[in-house]
């Protein structure tokens, strides 16, 4: 799958990437002040949008992907916007020991829709495992129930469902803020992880 996502970004073709930080992420750090503080994961990154959003914010943060391009794609934009990001070309699911329990936050947007349905658990494994006690996903899901994919539909009650033994759900509401081709299609998650 890693050669899949490569070959995508060397054809540019990544029709996900926004060339901005989400507009819903945008818009909740206006109000959300209490979170500029601590250690963010990112996972399957892109070219660093939202990271780079992030560490703008005062976070500190661990942006993960395992497209060769999209991290350097990022570490460009780090430098031009002259912010610190620790970036790391791996698998998420492939991450070393050292990180379980270490980041407050996981920034959630695009990656989990990249996931097939199948391997959606270890997903939330993973986030279980890195997030320290009591730390939060927070982020944007893909709702959009097609069949098919990339990007792998879903639904708002199997986002739950998948997630709650873990984590409570704390917000999952619809983004009314999304970019016109997401329009109806996305929403915002405030997931708190069970002690």
């Amino acid at each position: 799958m890693p050669l899949f996502w490569e070959t995508k970004y060397q054809k540019d073709q990544f029709r996900w990437d926004l060339g901005q930080p989400a507009p819903a992420l945008v818009d909740f750090f206006a109000i959300a002040t209490a979170l500029r503080t601590g250690k963010v994961f990112v996972p399957g990154c892109g070219r660093g949008n939202d990271a780079i959003f992030l560490a703008q914010q005062g976070l500190m943060v661990t942006a993960v992907d395992f497209a060769p391009s999209a991290i350097a794609a990022t570490a460009t934009l780090a430098q031009a916007k002259n912010v610190v990001v620790e970036l790391l070309e791996t698998d998420i699911f492939t991450l070393p020991s050292s990180y379980q329990n270490q980041f407050q936050l996981l920034f959630e947007h695009t990656c989990f829709c990249a996931i097939a349905p199948e391997e959606r658990p270890k997903y939330v494994n993973l986030a279980t495992t890195i997030l320290a006690p009591q730390g939060l996903l927070f982020g944007i899901f893909f709702t959009h129930g097609r069949t098919g994919g990339p990007p792998f539909g879903s639904t708002p009650e199997e986002i739950k469902a998948l997630f709650a033994s873990q984590f409570e759900i704390l917000t999952f509401a619809p983004i009314k803020n999304s970019v016109p081709s997401r329009q109806g299609d996305e929403h915002w998650a405030i997931f708190r992880k069970r002690s």
